[in-house]
């Protein structure tokens, strides 16, 4: 795996340990300008690439993702790296977000965020939600409304404890919106990083 990708926030108030998707790096254009966007707003963002996809970047060929659980003592090893003198939050991109979202009972972590949850498989009906049950802190989702791995339509009657999901308007499952809708992709950006903003706010005040 690689070294950790430091976005420094002037004051922090919170850290975010954030992993990748499934497709692209820890420095693809998606996680650099939501980095930047959430290191604006105070919170101190470290970025990570999973073991294949390191591969794929020093070897130039293609490599899938590892099994879940490979995947899941990956993030704990980069969680073992992180400093203790910030309030601790985990999440990640799609898959990124799915890994983070199955390691709530580690003892630091104090939320977690997906950006893009992977729900399902697109057209697929098996749902990657069974350990919601288990979640032992609270898990934040921001969604685009269209997302084709779990849509606004799809969630209507869904409801887990502990899981708040807010809707970014006509966005897929990069967050992006369709010209027509009026809203850019960076407009949608800075609102999930505003959500997760305020979620470790209240978090943090809850915990004074």
């Amino acid at each position: 795996m690689t070294e950790i990708i430091i976005n420094n926030a002037v004051q922090p108030k919170a850290r975010l340990l954030l992993a990748h998707g499934a497709g692209a790096a820890a420095n693809s254009d998606f996680m650099q300008l939501l980095a930047e966007q959430l290191a604006l707003r105070g919170i101190e963002v470290w970025r990570f690439n999973f073991a294949y996809m390191q591969r794929m970047l020093d070897s130039g060929k293609r490599s899938l993702p590892e099994k879940l659980p490979a995947l899941q003592q990956q993030y704990v090893a980069q969680l073992a790296k992180v400093n203790n003198d910030l309030p601790l939050f985990i999440g990640g991109k799609s898959m990124g977000g799915r890994v983070a979202s199955m390691l709530t009972a580690q003892a630091k972590v104090q939320g977690v965020f997906a950006f893009g949850y992977p729900f399902h498989a697109p057209k697929k009906d098996s749902w990657r939600t069974e350990h919601f049950a288990r979640l032992s802190c609270p898990l934040f989702i921001a969604q685009g409304e269209r997302d084709v791995f779990g849509s606004a339509c799809e969630l209507l009657d869904k409801h887990w404890d502990y899981v708040e999901i807010y809707w970014l308007t006509d966005g897929d499952h990069d967050l992006k919106p369709r010209v027509k809708s009026g809203t850019t992709h960076m407009q949608l950006i800075i609102q999930a990083a505003q959500f997760c903003s305020r979620e470790i706010d209240e978090i943090l005040l809850a915990n004074k």
